[in-house]
């Protein structure tokens, strides 16, 4: 969806899309992200970005002037951001847009960044932000996977005769979310025992499904303050009782 869209912008000739590439999203900062918007937004072969704040700031508020087009920055995985960079991202827009330029961020993330926003903390970003919920597939889940399979099978090919309809019931119990996979097997029809074969046991387990949610150990044991360990123990299933029935009522 986030790739649609940003193709779509970039057959637009009145907006500009950004995109940042770094890997590591719980260690960007906004000097990383600011250094996107000049890598994607110069003209120059030989642009120097500038290393003091005051004067980058200064310049890439010169530079969006200069290319007279509203600019899209886009950010994946968003959820592993840190609140001082999104604070830092909403005072960026407020610079551009006082030099009569227009700068949008678009964040894409788990559900955890939706929360975050709506933090008595993040109010500053929360309140000016507009957001768009991708729903789970809910009742549509084995229309949509049937879908699915036909564009992944040969032309012409019968999905019955690929997999049997138990096994795609199970695969549309078992999956929450729009998933893309691949179909390598030397047996067909697939059967639902297949499937309960090759899927994960606790794909719908505890730790998976805040995973999911964009909550792994660290963020658990930061928003619970607790132990790493404590947290893993909890999710296995291993930690004392008397902190099990403290972590289950923080959760």
């Amino acid at each position: 969806m986030l790739r649609r869209i940003q193709e779509a912008i970039s057959q637009d000739k009145e907006i500009l899309a950004s995109k940042s590439l770094s890997l590591e999203k719980s260690q960007i900062s906004l000097a990383t992200l600011i250094m996107a918007l000049f890598y994607d937004l110069a003209t120059e072969k030989d642009f120097k970005i500038p290393t003091q704040p005051e004067r980058r700031e200064r310049a890439l508020r010169d530079l969006i002037k200069k290319r007279q087009r509203a600019i899209a920055l886009f950010i994946d995985d968003a959820h592993d951001l840190h609140s001082k960079t999104l604070i830092g991202l909403n005072r960026l827009i407020e610079v551009v847009r006082d030099s009569g330029g227009t700068l949008s961020v678009v964040l894409a993330g788990h559900p955890k960044l939706k929360n975050d926003l709506r933090r008595p903390s993040m109010e500053e970003i929360g309140s000016r932000a507009t957001i768009f919920e991708l729903e789970s597939l809910g009742s549509e889940k084995k229309k949509y996977l049937k879908w699915l399979l036909m564009q992944s099978v040969a032309p012409k090919t019968k999905i019955e005769s690929v997999f049997t309809d138990d096994a795609v019931g199970t695969l549309s119990e078992k999956l929450t979310t729009p998933l893309q996979f691949e179909y390598k097997v030397g047996q067909k029809p697939v059967a639902a025992d297949m499937i309960e074969n090759v899927l994960a046991r606790d794909i719908n387990g505890l730790e998976p499904r805040l995973t999911r949610q964009g909550y792994n150990t660290k963020v658990l044991a930061e928003l619970l303050n607790a132990k790493p360990r404590e947290i893993k123990s909890f999710l296995s299933g291993q930690l004392a009782p008397g902190r099990t029935h403290d972590s289950v009522y923080m959760i």
